[in-house]
Parts: C-alpha cells; structure tokens; sequence
C-alpha cells in the first residue's frame, strides 16, 4: 500500500464534518463526483477519472465507499484508507458500452445495499459527471429523494488542517523551483515548447526532499501579444526580443497545490508595463494588508480596486479563489472568490490564490500569492520577489 498522505484520524474528522452538513440537510446518503472530493475523502489517487467514478457516504456507516472501474480498484487498494470491501470495481464489460453505463451498475449496487429510497445528496456540477451518468443513475433509483449537494464538501474543504497546511508550504517551495527554473530558461530565440519541458521538471523534482506532482493547469508562459489573454496554450513559438512576458505556475505536493505568477521582461522596460507592475505590486500589498480572520472576501476586493482606481486601471475578474486539493482541469476550490458580491468571511485555515492579472491591448502582466490566513493575520505561502525580472 501507498503511505497514506494522511493518518486515519484525519479521514475520520473529515467524514465526521461531512456527515454533520449532511444530518443539517437531511441528507442519509451523499454521492461524490469530484474527483478532488473523492480524494480529500478517501485517498484514492490514479487517472481513471475518465470512466465514472463515485464515492459513497452513507450517513451511518463509518467507512464510505469508492465505486470505479473494476482494474482500478486494485489501485484503490494501494492508496485509499477503506477496508478492501468498501473499494468496489464494476465490471469491464459495462465500459464505454452504447448498451449500458457504468451508473447502471452502481445504481443496482446502492439498492442493494438497501439505501435506493434514500434522500440522496448528489454533486451535480462535478467536471467529469456527464448529464446521460446523472440520467441512468436517477433511472437506476426510482425511489431516490434527491438533493443537490454541489459544494457540500467543498466548503468543509476550505478549512485547510495543519497536515495540510504542511503539504501546501511544500507545494510553494515547488512554485518557487518553477518560476525561478522559468526565469533561468526564458530567452529571446528560446521556444515556449523547451521552456515549458524545463518548468515541468523543476514542478516535479524541485525538491530533493519531496515529489512533485502533475499540477491541475499546465503551465502558463504568455509573451508578446499572446500575454493579452490568460490561459493561451503554449507553441514551438520563439520568445522575441523586448517581450513581456506572464508566468501562471504552481507546484503540487500529494495533490495540494500553491500558485504562484510573476512577470519577467525581455530586454528594457516600456514605461506602460513599468507604471501597471507598480500599481499591481501595491494593489497586493493592499490585498495583503486586508487578509486577516473576520474580513469579507469582498472586502479584501475592494482594498484591491481602490489602488488600481487610483492609477485609473480597471479588472471585471475576480482576485482570487480558495485553493487546495487540486486535479484537472482546475485548482480552485469552488468555494471563497476574492470579488464584489462575496460576503464569506476569512477564517483560520482558509487558504486563497491571490492573482492580480492585467491583461491589456496586445499584452500583460501577472503577479499572484498563496495566502494562509492564520489566528492573526495572513502568512504568503509563497516567498519570491514580485518585481518584474528583468533579463537583458
């Protein structure tokens, strides 16, 4: 068995907040589709999220169970916490079939468990839940009560532990090892396909102590004009001469994930990108001073628009979203998102990707921090210079 990213009493907390959200909803069974949330409950970890998966939390029971494809629960043995009876395969020949669905199976396995009249708990905005799953599942249950569930779990998720927290810390020293090896490779004539290769590896092995692993987003690297928009894929195209250049970057540690943006430059200056880093520098420093227990997140918002409207610059986007557990295609949690409207207040534990992207005509800047916020203030999980490096 794969050591386990956490001790067993971890899980058993966890489940015990989950089941106490559920007992306030009415819920007697909860069905996972995220696959993050599928980890964060039982510590299963592979890439077989392409055939439907589930995990099962029945209000009763002190295990929950994971339901997947039947040549990945061998892999569930290896890696979650759960007696072997509560990782369960459906059969190969209902994989990728026109003639039945692998919900089919489980729905015909949760009724014979006696729990298909439940009210049943489901997440219904999970990446990798299809429509016809959700059909043939709610099929398979005739007698099901259901309940969306979206982000049950997610918001027990935003309370970051100090195991946790220990794993996120080594997550930044990777994103540290990613921008400063970015920094390193990028060079007029250097094309963004070898860059990002050199990225990739400092993401995975910039730590002789700890493993890296696949991060949520690839890479970002935007030069040039391509810099005017925030998630353009990268090519064989060679970095000119006097780019600006924006770099979105994170390191992951057993699946926790730090994100960390700077912007470097090619050659001089110009003036524009000078003026908006310096705007963009003491608009974190204003994020930063807000991020403490008790703040809104809009409230740390709008410490951020205040300084930018003083420079008359102007961002429609949110500044940032709770990260943590994190698989493809995204990092965020779901959850807090540092923007007008959200009136969440900051809690211990809480941890957020503050990333302060401005993209303008024809090109951009970014500058972001992972933020702990602790019993007094904040922490930047993240430690690395925000000013714009400057490669002549």
């Amino acid at each position: 068995m794969i050591e386990l990213p956490f001790a067993r009493e971890e899980y058993q907390q966890r489940l015990r907040k989950i089941r106490t959200e559920m007992s306030k909803r009415g819920l007697e069974l909860l069905i996972v589709n995220d696959v993050a949330n599928q980890h964060y409950i039982t510590g299963y970890d592979g890439w077989s999220f392409y055939t439907p998966q589930v995990v099962l939390v029945p209000i009763e029971e002190a295990e929950p169970v994971w339901i997947g494809r039947a040549m990945d629960a061998a892999g569930g043995l290896l890696t979650a916490w759960m007696t072997p009876e509560n990782v369960v395969g459906f059969p190969e020949d209902h994989v990728q079939r026109a003639d039945r669905h692998p919900m089919d199976w489980i729905a015909g396995w949760i009724a014979a468990k006696g729990w298909g009249n439940r009210h049943i708990g489901i997440e219904l905005e999970a990446y990798y839940f299809s429509p016809k799953a959700h059909a043939r599942l709610v099929a398979g249950l005739p007698n099901a009560k259901w309940h969306d569930a979206d982000l049950l779990v997610n918001w027990i998720r935003a309370v970051k532990s100090a195991p946790e927290i220990a794993y996120l810390r080594k997550a930044s020293t990777l994103a540290e090892a990613a921008v400063a090896r970015a920094f390193e490779i990028i060079a007029p004539g250097v094309r963004e396909c070898d860059a990002i290769a050199s990225i990739q590896a400092a993401q995975i092995a910039g730590s002789p102590d700890f493993a890296g692993d696949i991060t949520a987003l690839p890479p970002t690297i935007l030069g040039g004009e391509n810099a005017s928009a925030p998630h353009i894929m990268w090519s064989d195209r060679r970095f000119g001469d006097n780019e600006t250049i924006a770099l979105e970057l994170a390191g992951v540690c057993r699946r926790y994930a730090a994100g960390l943006a700077r912007t470097m430059q090619l050659g001089k200056t110009p003036a524009r990108v000078a003026d908006t880093a310096k705007a963009v520098i003491e608009g974190m420093d204003a994020v930063l001073d807000a991020v403490r227990p008790g703040t809104s997140a809009e409230a740390v918002e709008a410490a951020w628009r205040k300084v930018i409207q003083r420079y008359g610059l102007k961002k429609e986007s949110r500044i940032g979203y709770s990260i943590g557990v994190a698989y493809p295609p995204d990092w965020g949690e779901h959850t807090i998102s540092l923007r007008p409207g959200d009136e969440t207040v900051l809690t211990p534990g809480n941890v957020v990707h503050s990333i302060l992207g401005m993209w303008m005509d024809g090109w951009g800047i970014e500058i972001s921090e992972t933020i702990l916020v602790t019993e007094t203030g904040h922490e930047t999980l993240t430690k690395f210079p925000r000013e714009i490096h400057v490669k002549s």
